[in-house]
């Protein structure tokens, strides 16, 4: 049994360790019923709907212990009498769609994204969206504690034995993925004007084994593409190939060999639960990262001129010039595919136009689909641009000549005590807060939202760095990066030597 169940908090996720013997792994079958317990109780307690009109969908990804979570969540959930629509293999945008689309007060899809396939977890939305961090705190405080109880009146009961109704809950099966798979058909009919709109177009999707094979069967092919590069469309859960992540540099290569290959048009990845995506031109040349940043800003801005982009904490100075010159302007926020959501939400509701929050992970969200976190909405999306520029025998890559790119990136990540992570990373943030000004040519970002920001405008530096607690481990990460050669390890040097004055 865990010790810590906090630990399981990732983000706005919960994962864990979940193959292996079920007295050392996270997501022992007794945590998942107790979880499934806890997710019941927050729906009554925090949501304020009756338990007597609980139903909740539940689907899940390809990992090899998905199933065994799921009916272990299952059980748990129709022991209380809530009702569960069982959606079998699902992505995880599909899931974020079922409280409409199937008329649930709440849905889960079971995941790990693109974690190791030992690892699986939850993700919970309601028709208010995905949970957030703080939800998801609640959640496991509630299941560590078996604080069971259906009401905040601390007089109730609270044995789990008394709780619930009378009545078993009804188990059904329902086809998400059909509801949803013709959902995002009619965006792509709808744009392109045709009910066959790809007859000629060459497509390679590498779904890497994970739930994403359907973009290329259930909703290109039936459009009249042309699929038969695609690779790894079948489930796998043992992922044996490679890691479906849009960001992984063995699935970038593997895209790119695959589309030049086929000759394709585009090339697509998709992560473990369909919720990121990157993209292959039909050069081979990869959209992820800030290119992708930039291809969707320029999609939106086309439509919405004048507006904002919510972008993600790692995006440079040469994305906010680009967003500038296409007439829009950037909100940099903090990493977390629910933080840049909050904040294009916040942003409207502050009368301030918004139709785009975007990590460079790949996590894209799109006001004109309620900002749900979408990787096949996303890709819909730049496959009709694909389309409609080889009309006139354009490449989706003409749309980023104007992106100025880094010499070079860096990533460091520091692995600090468990118990004294943010005693350690606060004050290692705050000391470069205070000392930056001992470093030539250094200069605080002060419209930073996450850890500190940090421009260096020395010729042998030209860059920035960025130092923030990690959201998913107790570790610092240090994001770098330069217009120089060398420059990226310069700057990692110069903050290096304060930061050692804190470990």
């Amino acid at each position: 049994m865990i010790d810590d169940w906090q630990k399981l908090k990732s983000g706005s996720d919960i994962r864990g360790v979940a193959v292996g013997d079920e007295s050392e792994i996270d997501l022992a079958s007794d945590v998942v019923r107790r979880i499934g317990i806890a997710f019941a109780v927050f729906l009554v307690r925090f949501k304020e709907i009756p338990l007597n009109c609980l139903n909740v969908a539940i689907g899940h990804d390809s990992r090899v212990s998905s199933e065994r979570i799921k009916y272990v969540l299952i059980n748990s959930l129709v022991s209380l009498g809530v009702n569960v629509c069982d959606c079998g293999l699902s992505s995880t945008p599909a899931m974020s769609h079922a409280p409409r689309l199937l008329s649930c007060c709440a849905a889960v899809e079971i995941t790990a994204s693109h974690q190791p396939k030992d690892r699986n977890g939850f993700k919970f939305f309601s028709l208010e969206g995905g949970f957030a961090s703080f939800d998801i705190e609640k959640i496991l405080k509630i299941a560590e504690k078996r604080d069971f109880r259906f009401s905040v009146n601390p007089g109730q009961v609270k044995s789990e034995q008394f709780l619930g109704s009378n009545k078993i809950g009804r188990v059904h099966d329902s086809d998400i993925m059909t509801k949803y798979c013709e959902f995002i058909k009619g965006l792509i009919k709808k744009n392109l004007k045709s009910e066959v709109p790809l007859k000629d177009i060459k497509i390679v999707v590498d779904a890497g084994g994970g739930v994403g094979g359907f973009f290329a069967s259930r909703i290109l092919e039936p459009l009249g593409a042309d699929i038969s590069g695609s690779v790894l469309l079948e489930p796998d859960g043992e992922f044996s190939v490679h890691v479906p992540n849009p960001e992984n540099e063995k699935s970038i290569k593997f895209a790119q060999t695959a589309t030049l290959e086929a000759k394709a048009d585009l090339g697509i990845i998709f992560d473990a639960d369909v919720d990121r995506a990157g993209f292959i031109n039909s050069s081979g040349e990869a959209i992820t990262g800030e290119k992708l940043v930039a291809l969707c800003s320029a999609l939106v801005l086309r439509e919405y001129p004048n507006s904002a982009i919510v972008t993600d904490s790692v995006t440079s100075d040469h994305i906010r010039n680009f967003i500038k010159n296409l007439g829009g302007f950037q909100f940099r926020h903090k990493r977390g595919y629910n933080n840049i959501i909050n904040a294009a939400f916040d942003l409207r509701k502050n009368g301030i136009n918004c139709p785009l929050a975007i990590e460079t992970s790949g996590h894209a969200a799109f006001g004109e689909n309620n900002f749900h976190d979408d990787g096949a909405f996303l890709a819909a999306k730049i496959i009709v641009e694909v389309v409609k520029l080889k009309r006139e025998n354009r490449n989706i890559s003409d749309l980023l000549a104007n992106l100025k790119s880094a010499a070079e990136t860096k990533e460091v990540r520091v692995p600090l005590d468990t118990k004294n992570f943010n005693f350690l990373s606060t004050k290692i943030i705050r000391e470069l807060r205070m000392r930056y000004k001992k470093i030539l040519n250094c200069e605080l970002e002060k419209e930073n939202h996450e850890g500190v920001r940090l421009n260096f405008s020395s010729p042998e530096y030209l860059g920035w760095c960025l130092v923030r607690k990690s959201r998913h481990d107790p570790s610092l990460v240090i994001n770098i990066q330069s217009d120089v050669c060398g420059g990226a390890e310069n700057i990692f040097k110069s903050i290096w030597r304060i930061i050692k004055l804190v470990l």
